[in-house]
């Protein structure tokens, strides 16, 4: 059994992300996510997707993009 790097849950069908040179092992997508996934700048939200990128920054939208004050990136054209 292996344990759960976000939740400490013992669970023997748990799996292993590597990311930036680390291994990582999750229980769930739930905790991979809590654990990798990046906060949109403005609203704080996890980013699942591909998200938006400016300036170092991410966001999950245009419009978050948009409220922070960078006006470049869209949604869709």
């Amino acid at each position: 059994m292996s344990t759960c790097d976000t939740c400490g849950n013992s669970y023997d069908k748990a799996f292993e992300v590597s990311m930036g040179g680390q291994t990582f092992t999750f229980d769930s997508f739930e905790c991979a996510i809590h654990k990798l996934a990046p906060t949109c700048e403005h609203c704080g939200i996890r980013i699942v997707g591909h998200g938006l990128e400016a300036e170092g920054k991410t966001f999950c939208c245009a419009h978050c993009a948009e409220k922070a004050g960078e006006n470049r990136l869209r949604d869709r054209v």
